[in-house]
């Protein structure tokens, strides 16, 4: 498995999602610069979190400009893997390849701390190490992660379970109480209706060693490395 993470003016999570597909797990890994249009051959691309261009009209309004972004919509056409976080999952939602929108946190408070999600379906190349109903401890950090959609655009993302994880206690309980930022639903991660695009809020590049407090993050890569789905 190759993967390019792509790099924007002020990603800050770039080096992290490098280091553990890199030196964590022992996979071939290349930095794309957004201003490049050749994916170098890779298998997946990671959009990492951060705050590309500050964020100073909307996370990911300019960075949906950068011809790498081209590319990656040709990538997720074929049917190849990409996989956008925190900042990387807004840029792919104003790139249009993923559904809904991030609104401000609710309480408007930068929120930065280990959460639960609950896995909703194993069955994908995202979630395939995980069983379902797993409860994962990831770390977020964020400002605009309150994901919101129309009730019609909902409806179609349950009936094709395109609802990855949602926001839940470390039993995997998933209520209002659990939700760190308002999310529709407690939804932390979904795809695109293919199935080949993730956007996850959570970090997982940030829960992939023990030094960290979590591995959790690692049942992520790993399912893309297994490649059951692919």
């Amino acid at each position: 498995m190759k993967f390019g993470v792509v790099v924007f003016p002020g990603s800050n999570c770039d080096h992290d999602t490098f280091h553990v597909l890199k030196s964590v797990l022992g996979q071939e890994t290349v930095f794309l610069w957004h201003q490049d249009s050749d994916l170098q051959d890779v298998d997946t691309v990671i959009i990492p979190g951060g705050f590309s261009y500050g964020d100073y009209l909307r996370s990911g309004a300019i960075a949906k400009f950068s011809p790498i972004l081209e590319s990656v919509r040709r990538h997720a056409g074929q049917g190849k893997l990409v996989v956008g976080i925190c900042n990387g999952f807004q840029i792919l939602q104003e790139s249009g390849l993923l559904p809904g929108v991030m609104l401000r946190n609710a309480g408007l408070k930068f929120v930065c701390r280990h959460i639960y999600l609950l896995t909703e379906n194993n069955q994908t190349p995202f979630t395939a190490a995980c069983q379902k109903g797993q409860v994962l401890k990831i770390p977020i950090a964020h400002n605009d992660g309150n994901f919101f959609i129309s009730p019609e655009e909902l409806a179609k993302l349950e009936e094709n379970q395109q609802i990855l994880f949602r926001y839940s206690d470390a039993q995997g309980h998933v209520s209002p109480a659990a939700n760190p930022n308002g999310s529709l639903h407690n939804i932390a991660g979904v795809t695109n209706r293919r199935g080949n695009v993730l956007g996850l809020m959570p970090h997982p590049e940030r829960a992939s060693e023990a030094l960290l407090g979590s591995q959790d993050g690692r049942f992520i890569f790993q399912s893309l490395i297994n490649g059951k789905y692919h």
